[in-house]
């Protein structure tokens, strides 16, 4: 339903991953809008839920990543008697992400294969709405220097790194960097703790990937769901935080919050504590970045503290999360360490999902490709691109090695 009682900057919008849970929640939020317009859709293979979104939203170019399906979504569309053009292919991607028809780009695309569109939506100055922790997490540096180089605004769709956002002083969000010139000591990443917060660790190695993927608070995809629960998704967050606030890791901290309702805070030098609250609805994180510096409904419900549970923290046990304790470690060694842990994790998490490896084998696939390569600071895309490949194919032999095929799925 339209919103007839405020407006909002106009913009044209790409949308990449328009079908996962990100991307459906960013279409929900545009369609209270007039204001803004859909300039392109992508999806890696769901053609139903594209092709209904084409219809919907009209846009101008819609993008699979191969011919086939793109092949299928293109004679469907046309016996609909939509305009929209279909492409097919990583290059695409680029393209709508690029376009100069384009104002604001939803980079939402899960995985390393993310990276590409969002580098090029950051090179080409663009309002980047970032929900793909990777771009940041493999190649962090090159990523903000050509985001500063192009001008691009970078705004951060993780709940947690927009909490952060929303709680820096207003000239450090209209400009990167400097924090502790404006009084920040650091910035604190809640955590839920995931479905395995109080099971006993005797037990996780019985975990299958069923109750892996049962959040108890969100519903999300099956990688992340089960980067939530070995707190694999706050380690990248940590570093990806390093990078999008430009700190370092000893200004970066992680509290578990079991209720997910403080989705993280800023410390500052005289002691004060700003938080900021919200239902965890992905919403809310994408109609702020959507209208920064103004807001908008969001079509969320509003937090009711007196109904809502009380509030608890705790530090991270790092012994029932290791790969939490893996993404700090990377953050503070640098160079390709995060790349390769980003590869590794993917590799190990699929091998997971697929019965291949037990849920608490998966530390041990990132810990042991991280030790088998060598971590030298990365000089351009195509560096990042070849260590990727061969942290994938080194946490692939681990993975085989291991094989344990046990689980019911």
């Amino acid at each position: 339903m339209k919103n007839s009682l405020e407006s909002v900057q106009a913009q044209r919008i790409t949308v990449l991953g328009s079908t996962g849970s990100v991307g459906t929640s960013t279409l929900d939020v545009i369609s209270r809008y007039p204001e803004l317009t859909i300039y392109a859709l992508s999806a890696g293979s769901n053609i139903d839920l594209l092709y209904e979104q084409c219809l919907r939203f009209k846009p101008h170019v819609a993008v699979l990543l191969d011919e086939q399906h793109a092949d299928i979504l293109r004679q469907r569309l046309y016996v609909a008697g939509s305009d929209t053009e279909v492409r097919c292919g990583p290059q695409a991607l680029c393209e709508i992400a690029s376009s100069p028809d384009v104002d604001t780009v939803m980079a939402a695309i899960v995985g390393a294969a993310g990276l590409p569109p969002a580098l090029a939506a950051a090179s080409s100055g663009k309002k980047v709405l970032l929900a793909n922790k990777e771009a940041l997490v493999t190649a962090g540096a090159l990523f903000m220097k050509a985001a500063d180089d192009s001008g691009a605004g970078v705004l951060p769709i993780d709940r947690e790194h927009n909490a952060i956002f929303q709680c820096l002083p207003s000239a450090s969000q209209q400009q990167r960097g400097q924090l502790s010139s404006h009084g920040v000591r650091r910035v604190v990443l809640t955590a839920s703790g995931g479905p395995f917060l109080t099971t006993p660790i005797n037990e996780l190695e019985r975990v299958t990937p069923a109750q892996a993927c049962k959040h108890p608070n969100w519903t999300m995809g099956r990688k992340i769901s089960v980067d939530s629960a070995t707190m694999m998704n706050k380690g990248l967050e940590f570093i990806e935080a390093c990078f999008l606030f430009d700190l370092p890791p000893s200004q970066v901290d992680v509290l578990i919050h079991p209720q997910s309702i403080v989705h993280s805070m800023v410390e500052y030098r005289d002691g004060s504590v700003l938080a900021q609250l919200g239902s965890p609805d992905m919403r809310v994180p994408i109609a702020h970045a959507l209208a920064w510096p103004q807001r908008m409904d969001s079509g969320a419900s509003f937090l009711d503290l007196v109904k809502s549970p009380d509030l608890q923290f705790m530090t991270p046990d790092l012994e029932r999360f290791p790969a939490l304790a893996l993404g700090m470690e990377a953050a503070a060694q640098g160079g390709y360490a995060p790349c390769i842990l980003n590869a590794a994790n993917e590799i190990a998490v699929a091998a997971f999902l697929d019965g291949q490896i037990r849920f608490t084998e998966i530390p041990g696939v990132i810990s042991g490709t991280l030790a088998q390569i060598t971590c030298r600071e990365p000089l351009s895309i195509a560096m990042i691109q070849s260590v990727d490949q061969h942290a994938r194919a080194v946490a692939s032999e681990l993975t085989a090695g291991r094989n344990s095929k046990l689980l019911p799925q």
